[in-house]
């Protein structure tokens, strides 16, 4: 894009941008009491969330276009939120209130991969300064996504009975899905069951962008413009009853997911199964001197990972394992202390098991032993908070909140293929010679003030001091073998992974300043401004691997993938995002107009070797359109990114150009029904997704140099789509 034009549309952007929904325009300042600008708290419910879930099977997708939110691209399901350019396990994601845990040495299976976009009811994303009741072992912030909740008759009347059934298809990648919902309930019991499903084929970008090549010795010719391993298919269930006794409510709830496939574009590995098992039981309660509430719940996660159809096979492939334990709960109280004090306090726990082990193949050097990545890993969190809220003058409102955390980490004695040979049994003697047990004693603290000086404006100033420890991908993975450390890699970047035992925590102070206006005529026009500074102490990022079979000449390799090891360094996010949107004109013949969009900007900076950060999102904007007449609803959308320049050298981090889309989505409802059709991508414009990673999805790519590097994952070319829901 021409430098002056991208200037006019930044410009463009701070004047008019808001959150890309036909049907959900900017909250009013009245319209979610505790909703607090300076934590950039958004909250879209069902109506607002139906034009992008009605086709689409990564939940994660739900956020995009949202302000400070970005994404990195993995699998069809398996998309990784990003908040103000910290992703994956620094961000809080919670379904239904329940932590769920990923189980992968690529973090293929991540949280919200478990909950399909037709289940969403509500999606809440606080970013930046987040209060410790929401936070905890982050530093981007949270995300809490809700299904639909129980159903119950009206007192007196008979049992509800209500169901709704839908189905898509998208052109590009040949995607069909289906979704079920029934509901039956009386005054004091509801009862319901949920099921979601949908099966794709590789996509494909707008132009070729690679040779024509077999990706597997003797599978199919994948054509240049097709992603190999992007296909994938899934089965979503969930069974959940519930009762309900004057101000009290019990809830229990059994979701079960089954992947049969899902390839992955830039990881080395593939998804071959994962099912995944989740039970909860959750207590709400009103009583006379405030509100309790309590969950238990239990996760258990088998996964499988293997070489798909468009990988070299070896001739025997490469199986990878990984089974996960998880039980966690929560305990939390708030009342009204005063007229002007509200006092809210919580405990909670979380246990994780984790076992990764690859079983033996052939008889050379993967045999004859199971390798163990990660024996009996176990990460356990036990924590406590306070949370005052005081307002001190009608204008004048502050939040102060404290956390205290402990992460306890560990893990049993590891073995290689054949302990025998020097490249596995070298680094396996050096680790288990080691002590595995780390533990840390966190804590947090968040303090926000708001002025609202009259019911228009508002204004809000924050600080908070998040902790994060590191996960056990990041402590325990042992090997410096190329190929078994290219199997540790949850970024995306083609690169591989050597684990560090001895990594700190990593320290967020965060510093967010924000302003909220609207317009005297409701609904005329809104505008939101987020500032903020993220100054992280020993965050963990990467450098060149140096010890065991790490070469000499993987320090300074340039322009190929190479091997690294975690590390503490410092670093600092810059950033500004805006949201606003106005309205352009309302006639009774044509509807009326509305004129939404998003800004956002950051930058990311290591401060010990002064490079960018890795995968940072580049200046991005989003411009709509938007007519709503009577039920229909119309949006054009124009989607802007500058070229990401600003790369990780020590990653060999790739570059990519600025591109510009413009999608389109139409919806039309009736009584009980919703029809909606869009096209992405109207153009067909060829493009790099900057945060894609590295293209490492056919051919041989268990060996670091099989798979040639310098390919960004493309994103997908022009996609027609067709959904239709049909209600009960």
């Amino acid at each position: 894009m021409p430098a002056p034009l991208w200037r006019w549309v930044a410009c463009a952007g701070v004047w008019f941008s808001t959150p890309v929904w036909a049907d959900d325009p900017l909250p009013d300042l009245q319209a979610e009491p505790g909703l607090r600008p300076g934590n950039q708290t958004l909250l879209r419910r069902a109506q607002s969330l139906a034009p992008r879930a009605a086709a689409a099977t990564d939940t994660a997708e739900l956020l995009r276009g949202q302000p400070g939110v970005s994404l990195y691209s993995a699998g069809g399901l398996s998309a990784l939120p990003v908040l103000r350019g910290l992703a994956d396990d620094r961000i809080r994601v919670r379904v239904n209130g329940v932590d769920l845990q990923p189980a992968c040495p690529n973090h293929m299976n991540a949280p919200l991969s478990y909950i399909a976009p037709a289940q969403v009811s509500s999606v809440k994303v606080q970013a930046g300064v987040t209060p410790v009741s929401a936070g905890g072992d982050s530093l981007g912030g949270a995300i809490d996504v809700q299904t639909t909740p129980p159903r119950f008759a009206e007192p007196g009347a008979s049992a509800v009975v209500a169901g709704e059934l839908g189905a898509f298809w998208r052109s590009n990648g040949q995607v069909r899905g289906a979704h079920a919902q029934a509901d039956w309930g009386g005054e004091a019991w509801s009862l319901s069951y949920k099921n979601s499903m949908a099966k794709a084929a590789n996509y494909h970008a707008a132009r070729a962008f690679k040779l024509a090549t077999r990706g597997s010795e003797f599978g199919r010719v994948l054509a240049g413009d097709e992603v190999g391993s992007s296909a994938y298919g899934f089965v979503n269930q969930d069974l959940g009853v519930a009762w309900r006794h004057e101000g009290h409510l019990l809830r229990a709830d059994v979701g079960q997911q089954r992947v049969s496939f899902e390839g992955f574009p830039n990881q080395r590995m593939d998804m071959t199964d994962n099912r995944n098992d989740v039970y909860s039981l959750r207590y709400t309660g009103e009583l006379d001197w405030g509100r309790v509430e309590g969950r238990l719940s239990s996760q258990r996660t088998h996964h499988a990972m293997d070489m798909g159809p468009d990988r070299y096979q070896y001739g025997y492939g490469m199986p990878m394992l990984t089974r996960a334990d998880t039980d966690s709960g929560l305990l939390h109280a708030s009342w009204q202390a005063t007229d002007d004090d509200q006092i809210k306090l919580g405990a909670e726990y979380l246990r994780h098991t984790l076992w990764d082990w690859w079983p033996p193949v052939g008889t050379g050097a993967m045999a004859p032993n199971a390798f163990w990545n990660v024996d009996q890993g176990r990460r356990h969190r036990l924590a406590a908070f306070a949370e005052w809220e005081r307002r001190w003058a009608p204008a004048w409102t502050s939040v102060v909140g404290l956390r205290r955390e402990r992460v306890a980490a560990d893990a049993a004695p590891v073995q290689g293929y054949d302990n025998g040979l020097p490249m596995w049994g070298d680094d396996a003697a050096a680790f288990n010679a080691r002590d595995h047990r780390h533990v840390d004693h966190n804590w947090d603290l968040s303090a926000e003030a708001r002025h609202r000086p009259d019911a228009h404006t508002q204004w809000a100033l924050g600080y908070a001091r998040q902790t994060h420890s590191p996960n056990l991908y990041q402590r325990y993975p042992w090997s410096t073998q190329a190929m078994a450390a290219l199997m540790n890699n949850f970024v995306g970047d083609g690169n591989g992974y050597v684990g560090r035992e001895d990594l700190r925590p990593e320290v967020a102070h965060t510093v967010n300043v924000s302003g909220q206006w609207a317009s005297l005529n409701p609904g005329a026009w809104g505008a939101k401004v987020n500032a903020y500074v993220t100054h992280i102490v020993d965050h963990i990022d990467a450098q060149r691997c140096n010890v065991g079979q790490c070469s000499a000449a993987n320090q300074t390799a340039q322009g190929q993938f190479v091997l690294l090891r975690y590390v503490n360094q410092s670093a600092r996010i810059v950033g500004m995002d805006v949201a606003g949107e106005a309205r352009l004109a309302q006639t009774e013949g044509w509807g009326r107009f509305d004129v939404q969009g998003v800004l956002n900007l950051l930058r990311g900076t290591n401060l010990a070797t002064q490079e960018p950060l890795y995968n940072m999102m580049p200046a991005n904007a989003t411009l709509a359109l938007v007519q709503r007449l009577g039920p229909w609803r119309h949006s054009a959308e124009w989607v802007l990114v500058a070229g990401k320049h600003r790369v990780s050298a020590v990653r060999n981090e790739m570059a990519t150009a600025g591109h510009g889309l413009l999608n389109w989505r139409s919806s039309r409802e009736w009584a009980r029904a919703r029809l909606d059709v869009g096209v992405d991508n109207v153009f067909n414009q060829f493009y790099r997704q900057p945060l894609g990673g590295a293209y490492v999805g056919q051919g041989a790519s268990m060996s670091s140099q099989g798979i040639a590097w310098g390919q960004v994952v493309p994103g997908p070319g022009r996609s027609v789509s067709v959904a239709l829901t049909w209600r009960l």
